[in-house]
């Protein structure tokens, strides 16, 4: 498995907006379903690589746990699926099913949302305040496949609970490590939505 890390986008950076089609409903997810929440937490994860499936209980409990507070949450695939068909909207919408996502997970076929945001791998985070200004973007927490180091969302969790309760996020932030995003070949025609 190849270890790739987050970019770390500069922080203050502005959400790009994005249109996705959510893979349980179809409907066209983007910035504003999320309007009135204190927070956004974008997420490029995937169903294939090990480093999600090392912390996909974690994210699902994000999820439950912040259910009902103003933090808005979504999830993006922008895997090529042609190459991994586990990453393919079908599949994703199993994995959200079996997982219990309490979260859209979108799919992003042209790969141009993953672009916008600088995403590298997956799991990549991002995590934007009420202005949508980019005040975190790291590790979810130190554990890895392997490392022996529980899985606890340390990291992610302190930063929310931060601008939740509207404090200044620390700056101090290690990147997320996890596949790199699987890349579409530029000259593959890409069809209309999924």
């Amino acid at each position: 498995m190849a270890r790739t890390e987050s970019t770390m986008l500069a922080l203050g950076t502005k959400a790009p907006d994005f249109a996705l089609p959510e893979v349980t409903s179809g409907e066209r997810i983007g910035l504003e379903r999320f309007e009135g929440k204190k927070a956004l937490l974008v997420m490029f994860i995937c169903r294939h690589c090990p480093f999600v499936k090392h912390v996909e209980g974690e994210l699902a409990r994000l999820g439950r746990d912040y259910a009902g507070k103003p933090l808005g949450i979504v999830a993006i695939s922008s895997n090529d699926a042609d190459t991994y068909p586990d990453d393919a909207p079908e599949s994703l919408r199993e994995m959200a099913a079996q997982l219990g996502l309490a979260f859209p997970y979108c799919y992003d076929e042209s790969q141009e949302t993953a672009r916008a945001y600088s995403a590298a791998c997956t799991p990549d985070f991002f995590l934007f305040d009420e202005d949508r200004r980019l005040v975190y973007r790291g590790e979810l927490d130190g554990s890895r496949p392997g490392n022996h180091v529980p899985v606890s969302g340390r990291e992610l969790r302190a930063a929310i609970e931060a601008v939740l309760s509207g404090r200044a996020v620390d700056a101090n932030q290690k990147p997320s490590i996890g596949c790199n995003i699987k890349w579409r070949p530029r000259d593959r025609h890409v069809g209309v939505g999924y």
